[in-house]
């Protein structure tokens, strides 16, 4: 088994403000769960931080494209470079991140290397594009598109490597019953299970997907955790919460199966937002189910 190393991606540059003068508060999420031993528990080493460049939406307006794409163009390459040095070394990649347009660091960092596979675990399918919504703006609710080359090139081209995942190497899962984008997802051709069918069958979930993501043809994958995928009632401390989603057991079980097979290289977690956490009660009910799922049972 490959050694671990946690390193932290604490942008928040993909969010909309919570209200009008503050900045989504995801960049704490690597603070909060270090503070509960993380990194000490999955016994992983401490690669450091990637700061990112300062949250300033200016004075974007519905229709200007998404908002802070140069600062987040030049923040995906510095963490690129960062996550490939790792992988180089031969580790396991951990990356504390803020929110879920931090996925181009380490998808940008693997198309340098080969083709690799992606499985998006997430409450939506963040596939909006300017083709089947009004406007975009919030890289967080495109990741899933940017990656696999849908939207603005000075993001989803950089170094001319577009797409950095291709369609029938992505899986998506834990997406609601009205998931708006469905129909994307649908014509795409991309892997996916609803939160429902991942309830009824994580175990069979995860088999779907690794008979996908461990075929001969790809280098390895990579996994993406937006913790909404989880209930809202069990994980309120998101920018969108909603109900319909897994339990921690659940997560638990399906990321086990992803994170135990020998191709998978890295895991990235955004969105919990310790501001909405007080009392530090969710982040420890994460912390926990992070560290069973990444310990090996014996």
């Amino acid at each position: 088994m490959k050694s671990r190393v946690v390193v932290d991606g604490p942008s928040n540059l993909g969010l909309r403000p919570p209200v009008v003068g503050t900045v989504p508060g995801c960049y704490k999420l690597a603070g909060a769960l270090r503070d509960l031993g993380f990194v000490r528990r999955i016994g992983a080493e401490d690669a450091g931080c990637v700061t990112p460049p300062r949250y300033d939406r200016g004075d974007w307006k519905p229709g200007d494209g998404v908002f802070n794409a140069e600062a987040m163009a030049t923040y995906t390459v510095r963490l690129a470079d960062r996550i490939g040095k790792l992988l180089d070394d031969e580790k396991f990649v951990v990356l504390l991140g803020g929110e879920c347009s931090n996925l181009l660091g380490p998808a940008l960092a693997l198309k340098r290397r080969g083709r690799y596979g992606v499985v998006y675990l997430d409450g939506h399918s963040d596939l909006r594009t300017v083709d089947n919504d009004e406007y975009v703006g919030a890289a967080g609710g495109e990741a899933l598109a940017l990656v696999t080359g849908r939207g603005q090139k000075d993001l989803t081209d950089l170094e001319q490597l577009s797409p950095y995942f291709q369609d029938e190497d992505a899986a998506m899962l834990g997406y609601r019953e009205d998931e708006a984008y469905l129909e994307t997802l649908q014509e795409a051709g991309i892997l996916h299970r609803s939160a429902l069918d991942i309830m009824k069958d994580p175990a069979g979930a995860a088999a779907d997907v690794l008979r996908q993501q461990e075929r001969p043809e790809l280098d390895g994958f990579w996994v993406h955790l937006d913790v909404d995928i989880l209930d809202a009632e069990v994980m309120p401390a998101v920018d969108s919460p909603d109900p319909g989603g897994l339990q921690h057991e659940h997560l638990h079980e399906l990321l086990r199966e992803l994170l135990a097979s020998p191709k998978c290289v890295g895991l990235d977690i955004g969105i919990f937002d310790p501001d909405l956490d007080p009392d530090g009660r969710y982040a420890a009910e994460l912390t926990d189910t992070l560290v069973a799922a990444l310990t090996p049972t014996p």
